[in-house]
């Protein structure tokens, strides 16, 4: 009888948590808008920080 005691607890616990779905979220919730700065100078390449965004798979293995 203790047994479902307990198991009845840990169901409404349950249930008081995970019973309801969550509110809706609006799209415009989810979007945020930042204005664009310019680059700061007349050539952005960066040599140094370049290999940061390119995929190579002679890299990936460390060869």
């Amino acid at each position: 009888m203790g047994m479902e005691l307990s198991t009845d607890t840990a169901a409404a616990a349950r249930h008081t948590r995970f019973g309801t779905l969550p509110e809706r979220i609006r799209l415009e919730d989810t979007i945020e808008g930042a204005k664009a700065t310019p680059s700061g100078g007349a050539n952005p390449y960066d040599p140094e920080g370049s290999w940061k965004f390119s995929s190579c798979l002679a890299l990936d293995l460390g060869l």
